[in-house]
């Protein structure tokens, strides 16, 4: 029997059994333009022998199936699942501390939860309520993190579920956010009208529209990556625009570290007086600890605080009350724990230390702009002209970024003197500007001139 090849793959089919004897070709049938066997003989074993002394065989090819392409969800359907999935995950654990708290009177029970979580939930959202003391519009910003975050990955779950993962569409990305938007106004509506007329007014036109502004931006974030648009995007701008907005983003990111570090620092250095104020409720434990919590929802308020501190022109916790490096409250202020480290005077010297965080924060910046350029550009050194023009574009993008989180951050809780509370928006957002925008120019030109070798 001649030799035969040791390939036993599809391709070489035809020359294999080409060699066969007649015996072998009465059994097995080859159609060699469709590459398909067919066994005539059902006694026939799905193998032919070569060499009979070896006993080496090979297999037969099989017919291949076609792919089967999995079904894609409707786009309605899809959203509206992955939108009430996250409306519940961002509405119990409200709910539960809600009800630990007791913070409306004579809501007992499991109804009282349900309607103090939903009150919580809404004001999370940044939808004010109108109650007996006056307007409240103050966001609890941890709850808010927490429905943006399950925002997020429902604009993620969608876009896998209408195929349209690492396609580059915007299209598709832009369909997402708005369609889960659409449906969170329309979960945000509905809560307001179940809880107006419980002691507390609330327009659902302005419930619906706070709910899709927050659905389709955080939406859309996991659509834009999941989708890999927000790549396709960056590859469209300028060189100096993207790196420029990337640096402006760490320094306030920077920034806020610094900020959650000082508020920290304070809280644990007044723990005695923020004690005597949980103390101060005679709620039980398992109301203190609902005050606790509540506190801590309100700790991402502190840090944009914090940073608007740092940066210099502070935050008011009233009317006519500002607590920066230079001025301190006076007064009776609101039994929060939190507010247990506010600062006990004038900080006078020190206040000039830490009027270098912010600066010290861009410098930082501007140091990994540099060393970033020249690990994506693959060159000794990058251009002054990127260089620069990347530092000074990063101050209005921190500086757009910190003043909104200053705006979110802000509200009141009543009316008078509790009528004003947080830092201000447009003052804190063109401090950290220009401030972000020197330093990090500061930061990358010393990086640039000064590399170690």
């Amino acid at each position: 029997m001649p030799d035969t090849p040791d390939r036993t793959d599809d391709s070489m089919a035809p020359e294999v059994f080409e060699t066969l004897d007649d015996a072998v070709r009465e059994t097995v049938r080859v159609d060699l333009a469709n590459h398909e066997t067919r066994v005539v003989d059902t006694g026939a074993r799905p193998t032919v022998p070569l060499d009979r002394a070896n006993h080496e065989t090979v297999k037969v090819p099989g017919q291949r199936r076609p792919p089967q392409r999995r079904g894609r969800a409707p786009m309605l359907v899809a959203a509206g699942f992955a939108t009430l999935w996250a409306a519940l995950i961002g509405y119990l654990p409200v709910a539960a501390v809600v009800g630990l708290a007791r913070t409306f009177e004579g809501a007992g029970g499991l109804r009282g939860a349900a309607a103090g979580g939903l009150a919580a939930w809404l004001l999370g959202h940044g939808v004010p309520l109108g109650t007996a003391i006056g307007p409240v519009s103050l966001a609890p910003l941890l709850v808010t993190l927490l429905a943006a975050w399950r925002l997020n990955r429902a604009g993620l779950h969608v876009t896998r579920a209408i195929g349209a993962r690492r396609s580059g569409s915007l299209r598709a990305a832009l369909l997402v956010g708005l369609t889960v938007g659409l449906w969170y106004a329309l979960l945000g509506a509905l809560a307001a009208m179940l809880l107006s007329g419980h002691s507390i007014e609330i327009s659902p036109m302005r419930a619906a529209g706070q709910f899709f502004l927050i659905g389709t931006a955080a939406a859309l974030i996991g659509s834009l990556r999941s989708t890999d648009a927000v790549v396709v995007l960056a590859r469209k701008l300028p060189a100096a625009v993207r790196h420029g907005m990337r640096t402006g983003v760490v320094a306030a990111l920077i920034l806020l570290a610094a900020g959650a570090a000082f508020t920290g620092l304070s809280v644990a250095i007044g723990g005695g007086d923020a004690a005597d104020t949980i103390a101060a409720y005679r709620t039980g434990v398992a109301g203190q600890a609902g005050i606790t919590v509540v506190s801590l929802a309100y700790g991402a308020n502190g840090v944009i605080w914090a940073a608007a501190y740092l940066l210099g022109p502070g935050f008011a916790l009233g009317t006519g009350t500002e607590v920066s490096l230079t001025e301190v409250p006076a007064g009776p202020l609101p039994l929060l724990p939190l507010l247990a480290g506010l600062p006990a005077g004038p900080m006078g010297g020190v206040g000039v230390l830490l009027l270098a965080v912010p600066v010290v924060a861009g410098l930082c910046a501007g140091v990994m702009l540099t060393s970033r350029l020249r690990r994506d550009l693959e060159q000794a050194e990058p251009r002054w002209a990127l260089v620069l023009g990347s530092a000074v574009l990063a101050g209005p993008a921190g500086g757009l970024l910190i003043g909104l989180l200053a705006w979110f951050s802000s509200g009141s809780l009543g009316g008078g003197k509790l009528a004003v509370i947080g830092p201000n928006p447009w003052l804190t957002g063109a401090l950290a500007a220009g401030v972000i925008a020197v330093s990090a120019a500061l930061g990358a030109a010393a990086a640039r001139t000064f590399r170690k070798k």
